[in-house]
């Protein structure tokens, strides 16, 4: 308690005024505190030094998608298998998650069109439970791939993720191969598959449908990588590279194909649906 606090709560004749919570915002990366709205409104970018902060879903499809998509309800999967408990119950964890968030697990789909270009974009969302993948998270995403398939077209997914669901074991893990499977139906169908890398895309996320797309976009700044830095820097007994595992250095080094400014992400995307999209025959 500051000096200030100290003195306003002695003097018990003054009204105290209550003010809204999260008015202010501070950047994680310069320090800055910002008018939560002034941030909110620009698409959760600091405006003093352009560090890209973390989108929840809703806002990154209402973002990307034109007005009136649909969203898709998310599948009922089995909760709990393992019967998992840590310091708490897996079943707490999963309520816990749920009261802070308007979806029922970390991944969801939106059906509709960016700019007319007809598309589903699934996203994920690293405010519930760190974007982990579980058996929810593979099942959405083979969802909204059926989606795609069913619509002839686009699937655009947004990364966010600390990896796999540890609570499921490897049933979490079985996610990987399960949702690679559908990258392979999208291919032969002829449809494209884009992924757009947001900050922190890891672990078994990565290692799966994250680095299958076609076209690999990634947003200024963003970590992506499997393991950590510590761990690498641990196993090989080096120091790492300035700006290893962000997404400038991944593009310098050929991994992904383009860094594109939150800004300008969906024109971006509406540019390249127009170039690959199939086409109907006149």
């Amino acid at each position: 308690m500051n000096w200030f606090t100290r003195v306003r709560n002695s003097l018990g004749w003054l009204p105290k005024r209550s003010t809204e919570k999260d008015l202010w915002v501070k950047c994680p990366s310069c320090q800055e505190m910002l008018f939560q709205k002034e941030y909110v409104d620009n698409l959760s970018v600091c405006p003093r030094c352009d560090h890209h902060g973390r989108l929840g879903a809703d806002a990154r499809l209402a973002m990307l998608l034109d007005e009136g998509f649909e969203l898709l309800e998310q599948p009922e999967v089995g909760e709990d298998p393992l019967k998992f408990k840590d310091s708490k119950k897996y079943t707490d964890r999963l309520k816990q998650a749920r009261a802070k968030n308007p979806h029922l697990d970390a991944y969801s789909v939106g059906s509709g069109t960016i700019d007319g270009n007809p598309a589903v974009v699934g996203v994920q969302d690293f405010g519930f439970m760190g974007g982990s993948m579980g058996m929810a998270v593979g099942t959405a995403f083979c969802q909204g791939a059926e989606r795609a398939l069913a619509r002839k077209c686009a699937y655009i997914v947004c990364t966010a993720a600390g990896g796999a669901r540890m609570q499921e074991g490897i049933l979490s893990l079985m996610q990987m191969p399960k949702a690679t499977v559908m990258t392979r139906r999208l291919r032969e169908a002829g449809l494209p598959y884009i992924v757009v890398l947001t900050d922190p895309t890891t672990g078994g996320v990565t290692a799966s449908y994250a680095m299958l797309g076609d076209i690999h976009i990634a947003e200024p700044g963003c970590l992506i990588g499997f393991a950590g830095q510590r761990v690498i820097q641990d196993t090989i007994r080096e120091k790492l590279p300035e700006g290893f595992q962000r997404a400038e250095y991944l593009h310098k080094h050929g991994m992904v194909d383009m860094v594109v400014h939150r800004r300008d992400l969906k024109t971006r995307l509406a540019t390249l649906l127009d170039f690959l999209q199939p086409k109907k025959a006149a």
